[in-house]
């Protein structure tokens, strides 16, 4: 018992040191928008002009990331990540002194570097070190900066831009970054593989190409005005790179992904399922500011104070989710959870401007509730029937394959609003609440066709991690 004790206090320290650093590198992410007009300022450039040092943090991220679990089979998870740690701390210092927009846009690349192995490397750190009937618990803990960083970065990047200068966007990294360093090096081991396979170039050329294009062509879509030709162009490479690298993949003798952990249903369900879910929630947090603002009238101030119900809805799922799943398993949890969650989707788009504020609130705090419970179940299933030889491949994989649909999210939300105006003989302006309701509509949608791959798991998917026992398996007393 006592050392039981002492493994999951070890496994809870390792996770939150997961969190801190994550919640560093997702705010990082989201605060930074609202400081666009005074970095311009300073920089004696248009404040659209300061969106490549979003762009280039976005493409470094995509395609550094799917070579994380190789890195860490090769130089060992601790020091990988603690390096993650120093590169990121250093470029954020670097992009709070830098004097003009190329400094500026080679320290964000050097920021997404070091980004891109923080998440997939932390999360394998926290699942090797954490015994699998506390894995839910672990994984809870490193999903809330996702969840929280969107929602809290525009009100404080607000803040920090009116009261203090945009440069403390970034310094403010450096003591979060020196704890997160030092308890790296105090609870993390060193664990990696003796003899890691040879570097797959080819795939790695494959997949960062795929990457690039994609969330380039996303960025160029995403931008007023739309630059749809050269959009288009790499929507194609992408796709032309994404066959290359899975007909690549499947011959390699050591692919940089093994393309096997597909045939593990539970994973299988969260790549393809809980990607289009993916897509779809945090297609929210980029419509229900806007929506506010644009279709509602409300200012900047209020429209964060609205959303900040997502945020509560996200902390009050917490000490819940654990408990539920162990009581009802992954499928049941993830059906019903992810209809609730289409249904707060849904009641978004019925809201009107003069709507109650209380309303408001209540519909954003269940949608936080069900995006909470949903994340958390999804992440932890991915991992719940992964062999150990697998678990880096796999961790990098479905890393790459979520920070696609965080891009996707954004920029298919941009195409439905523009999409919408379109339909209704509007070309260009500002979208009208009409053209967010629609938009909604489809997020909805989405996030009740991405549980088509939840129905086909069985009810014991993922039993060995959820402690979910169903009636046929419980001992029958003599």
């Amino acid at each position: 018992m006592e050392e039981f004790s002492t493994s999951s206090r070890r496994s809870l320290m390792v996770a939150l040191l997961v969190a801190g650093a994550l919640f560093m590198e997702n705010l990082d992410g989201t605060i930074i928008a609202t400081g666009l007009p005074k970095i311009g300022e300073t920089f004696r450039v248009a404040a659209v002009d300061v969106n490549v040092g979003m762009t280039a943090y976005l493409l470094a991220v995509a395609v550094f990331i799917p070579i994380s679990g190789w890195v860490a089979d090769r130089w060992g998870s601790r020091t990988v990540f603690g390096s993650a740690i120093v590169v990121f701390t250093i470029a954020s210092v670097l992009c709070g002194i830098s004097q003009n927009l190329w400094e500026f846009t080679l320290a964000r690349v050097l920021q997404g570097i070091g980004g891109a192995m923080m998440v997939p490397v932390g999360r394998l750190m926290v699942v090797k070190v954490t015994p699998k009937d506390q894995i839910m618990m672990a994984i809870a803990w490193t999903i809330w900066p996702a969840l929280v960083a969107p929602i809290l970065g525009p009100p404080l990047g607000g803040f920090i831009v009116t009261y203090w200068s945009w440069r403390w966007i970034f310094l403010l990294n450096v003591p979060i970054g020196i704890a997160c360093l030092i308890a790296n090096g105090i609870l993390v081991r060193n664990s990696h593989e003796e003899r890691p396979p040879a570097f797959d170039w080819l795939g790695f050329l494959l997949i960062g190409g795929t990457c690039f294009s994609l969330v380039y062509a996303m960025e160029l879509i995403g931008r007023e005005p739309a630059d749809w030709t050269l959009g288009g162009i790499l929507f194609v490479v992408a796709i032309l790179c994404l066959v290359l690298s899975r007909w690549h993949l499947r011959r390699a003798s050591n692919p940089l992904f093994d393309l096997s952990v597909l045939r593990i249903q539970t994973f299988s369900a969260v790549i393809w399922g809980g990607s289009a879910f993916r897509v779809a929630i945090f297609m929210a947090p980029f419509l229900l500011p806007l929506m506010f603002q644009l279709g509602f009238g409300l200012n900047a101030f209020q429209s964060g104070s609205l959303t900040l119900a997502v945020f509560a809805g996200n902390l009050a799922m917490k000490p819940v989710t654990t408990p539920l799943l162990r009581r009802f398993g992954f499928r049941t949890v993830l059906i019903w959870n992810g209809i609730l969650t289409a249904g707060s989707l849904l009641w978004c788009a019925l809201l009107e401007p003069w709507t109650a504020h209380w309303l408001v609130l209540l519909v954003l705090f269940l949608s936080g509730l069900g995006r909470s419970m949903q994340l958390t179940s999804l992440t932890t299933m991915g991992y719940a029937d992964l062999p150990k030889d697998k678990v880096s491949t796999a961790s990098a994989f479905a890393s790459t394959v979520q920070q696609m649909t965080v891009g996707g999210g954004v920029a298919f939300g941009v195409l439905l609003l523009r999409g919408s105006a379109a339909l209704h003989g509007r070309h260009g302006g500002t979208p009208q609440v009409v053209d967010f309701r629609w938009a909604f509509y489809i997020v909805a949608a989405i996030a009740l066709l991405s549980l088509l791959d939840i129905l086909k798991l069985p009810h014991t998917a993922g039993a060995a991690v959820s402690g979910h026992v169903t009636e046929q398996e419980e001992p029958v007393e003599a």
